[in-house]
């Protein structure tokens, strides 16, 4: 993809800064298996404490050259982000809040606990940011098969974008009541956390259609390595390759087509109207 001009403010680079910790004594398997728990909608904080334990860490290191161009690459997109969904909300009567995006390296605070590498890329409501260590993308093309470009990273991001535009409009707060109530089965829950989920890459298809209008940053490859990623953390891909059988109904992401579909969609329509994901999958 084309690099723009554009910079956000709102990055938190905290990689090399010496403030959060290591994982120590789980191994590589225990994070792998921690990462595959939470993309299937667990709590992977039972796995990491049961293989390992948590030190401080207090060694600071210069960031390299390339560790800066990813600084560099994550505030572009970010910026891009907040200017599409500036222009979204704005054409609809709305004002559009910014979200914070954190770097980090093995773990670190966030409004929501500890992040951890192992959770992969998530969105935190408490304090309204993204926080990601880009480890992440490693095991994305080692582990689950996407061939990593930078539009890939581009779309991770635009997704869980997509879930901080959820949270502005209140859509997270009512799966919340829902969940909390406890009057629905866990089979339940499960469809309503796919459908999150693929609203999500709705969003993150139709960022890619008003930011690509707008800037022209698309190059030949760029969808078609967004979707990759897409299809490569469905649902059942990841219990194909984890447990080698697939159940649909534990799924809490969408399959890999269900995730192809709906970021297409988004990007093809160009209209945030038709990303209605929880009347489409829960009838």
């Amino acid at each position: 993809m084309k690099w723009t001009d554009d910079r956000s403010g709102n990055v938190d680079d905290r990689r090399g800064s010496g403030g959060g910790g290591a994982i120590v004594g789980g191994g590589l398997g225990t994070i792998i298996i921690a990462a595959i728990v939470f993309f299937l909608g667990g709590d992977p904080s039972a796995i990491l404490s049961s293989g390992g334990s948590s030190a401080p860490q207090t060694e600071q290191r210069e960031l390299t050259q390339e560790d800066q161009q990813v600084g560099e690459f994550i505030k572009m997109i970010t910026a891009e982000n907040e200017q599409t969904w500036t222009k979204i909300f704005a054409d609809h009567g709305m004002k559009y809040q910014p979200a914070k995006v954190v770097l980090f390296t093995s773990q670190t605070q966030s409004g929501c606990g500890t992040a951890q590498s192992a959770m992969g890329p998530f969105y935190c409501p408490a304090d309204q940011s993204v926080y990601m260590d880009m480890s992440f993308f490693n095991e994305l093309q080692q582990r689950f098969g996407a061939k990593v470009t930078e539009f890939t990273i581009a779309y991770v991001l635009a997704h869980e974008m997509g879930h901080h535009v959820q949270n502005l409009i209140g859509t997270l707060d009512k799966t919340d009541q829902l969940r909390r109530s406890g009057r629905y089965s866990e089979e339940e829950m499960n469809k309503v956390s796919v459908a999150t989920e693929l609203q999500a890459d709705f969003y993150a298809g139709l960022w890619a259609r008003y930011s690509n209008e707008r800037e022209k940053f698309l190059e030949p490859g760029d969808l078609e390595s967004a979707v990759e990623a897409a299809e490569a953390v469905g649902d059942d891909n990841i219990q194909q390759r984890t447990q080698g059988q697939v159940n649909q109904e534990s799924f809490t992401h969408g399959s890999s087509a269900q995730r192809k579909e709906w970021f297409m969609k988004g990007y093809n329509s160009g209209d945030i109207k038709q990303g209605d994901t929880f009347n489409q999958l829960l009838k």
